[in-house]
């Protein structure tokens, strides 16, 4: 009986999932194309995953963008019969309202009572206690596509766990609102962290699902080893297609445009300046109070932002709110306009432009952009300068895609 109400309810989900009405995409020249249908993440294919799920000990990894329709990952397996016994949380935590860099402490979620295992603070890769009768890992989280967001990091930590305690890890892949184009120096070993741990460019245009893969081909895990992976895939998705997050994929990432503006403005968090945390434009204003404009904002805490820079003070620079959604897809490319007219404008009222701990440096992968910087070096030859590695990248990149 059990067995019947469990395909029972696989069933449902995929009809619902075939039957969606359609929405707009955007087509290969990113422009919307209404005609195409809507895109439906893999968590949302529940009947291609559930039957791996049956009879299993499973572990979670996710947070507060793992939803299926409007209810959480979490919940929909706990009501399907999944017996889920630990679940796993990146930065941000398990509901995603911790500030960046802050430390997530161990917890338990009140809907299931379930513990919660931070991965972001002390330990950034699961124990095998922690891993303890667990039979299948499951990673859920929606990507932004940028090499120093860290989600990534957390999925190769994942990915290792998983080889060494010979646990099997599905990735219930999501789109890549930055999916569409491939820009940046690629990361100098020297310069590998948290915010950046593989030899990739700055934006990859890769999904989550596909980024797994090639960690797995290229054997970036510790010693070479490989997890036994499977990617479930989203339904509908091109790497052209446009796709707006249904929720804030951290505190600080609030709309479209953000996530959007984010690969280029985010090398600002290795300045002095602010990017806007502490408001409600985060990632979509730059400015410091030395600096003269006519538009200014004032960084006061909120969530996501306890202690933002430049605290209570007025702030003078660019309102990036301007710019609409379609002018920053039809870039493809990094903005470093932004970063070459900012740095000679604190350089003229004399203000520091780089922070002391050269966080810029690891931001960027490699010491070369805030040099060519400081040398006032012409964006056509910054670019220039990363064009081998970005071939090299590509090629390997076509290895591991699944979709247009």
């Amino acid at each position: 009986m059990q067995g019947i109400l469990f395909y029972f309810f696989a069933l449902i989900w995929l009809t619902e999932c075939q039957s969606e009405k359609q929405l707009p995409t955007l087509s290969t020249n990113l422009k919307v194309d209404t005609s195409q249908q809507k895109i439906i993440p893999a968590a949302e294919r529940i009947a291609l995953y559930l039957p791996l799920l049956q009879n299993k000990k499973v572990g979670l990894i996710v947070n507060q963008t793992s939803i299926v329709k409007d209810k959480h990952l979490v919940d929909t397996l706990v009501k399907l019969g999944i017996q889920v016994v630990m679940v796993f949380a990146p930065e941000h935590g398990f509901r995603g309202k911790a500030d960046a860099g802050e430390t997530i402490r161990d917890d338990m979620d009140k809907n299931t009572g379930l513990p919660i295992i931070s991965l972001y603070g002390n330990k950034k890769k699961p124990s095998p206690e922690d891993l303890k009768g667990i039979d299948m890992l499951v990673f859920d989280i929606q990507d932004v596509g940028v090499r120093f967001y860290t989600y990534i990091s957390t999925l190769h930590y994942i990915m290792e766990a998983s080889a060494e305690n010979n646990i099997p890890l599905i990735v219930l892949d999501r789109p890549n609102p930055n999916g569409h184009y491939v820009d940046g120096p690629v990361l100098q070993k020297q310069f590998t962290s948290f915010v950046g741990m593989h030899p990739v460019p700055v934006v990859y245009g890769m999904t989550i699902g596909e980024y797994a893969k090639m960690i797995n081909g290229e054997k970036w895990l510790k010693n070479g080893i490989k997890c036994d992976l499977t990617v479930i895939e989203n339904k509908n998705y091109s790497h052209d297609s446009f796709y707006e997050l249904p929720v804030k994929p951290s505190p600080n990432l609030p709309n479209s445009r953000s996530v959007l503006l984010y690969p280029s403005v985010c090398f600002f968090e290795g300045t002095t300046l602010s990017l806007g945390r502490g408001t409600e434009k985060q990632f979509q204003v730059v400015g410091h109070p030395e600096l003269k404009s006519d538009f200014s904002f004032v960084p006061m805490p909120n969530e996501g932002s306890k202690t933002p820079p430049h605290q209570g003070k007025q702030c003078f620079g660019k309102d990036l709110t301007k710019l609409t959604v379609q002018s920053v897809l039809d870039q493809k490319k990094l903005d470093l306009s932004l970063l070459t007219s900012f740095y000679k404008e604190m350089k003229y009222v004399n203000q520091d432009f780089f922070l002391e701990n050269l966080f810029f440096d690891k931001l960027a992968g490699t010491d070369s952009l805030r040099k060519m910087l400081i040398e006032n070096v012409p964006e056509e030859s910054i670019r220039a300068s990363w064009e081998n590695d970005l071939k090299t990248f590509k090629t390997i990149r076509l290895k591991y895609l699944l979709y247009d």
